[in-house]
């Protein structure tokens, strides 16, 4: 298993991020990518230049937003097939995002 807890030092954020990013006290730069990535996966049709250019804004270039909006894209194309053939969710992954107790 590897993930954002292999990553980082602080679990306790980890733990904040899997349960509500929104609340997990962020800097604005993370802040503002979050909410791009759940527009571009809730209503990616809504994404326009200005959007862009408020990442720009936050000190993100053009080959990180597009690694982005890559990884983010992906995540949701595989997240589908996985749904649309009943596949389960991995087993040490709880309801509410954490690892589940062992």
């Amino acid at each position: 298993m590897h993930d954002l807890r292999d990553e980082v030092d602080d679990q306790q954020m980890v733990d904040r991020l899997a349960v509500n990013w929104r609340t997990a006290r962020l800097d604005e730069p993370t802040r503002e990518l979050l909410e791009f990535t759940e527009r571009i996966t809730a209503k990616p049709s809504s994404i326009d230049a200005a959007d862009i250019e408020r990442l720009r804004q936050q000190g993100f270039d053009d080959q990180g937003i597009s690694s982005c909006v890559q990884v983010v894209a992906y995540f949701n194309y595989i997240n589908r097939i996985a749904e649309g053939l009943g596949v389960p969710a991995e087993a040490w992954l709880a309801e509410d995002g954490r690892q589940r107790s062992v």
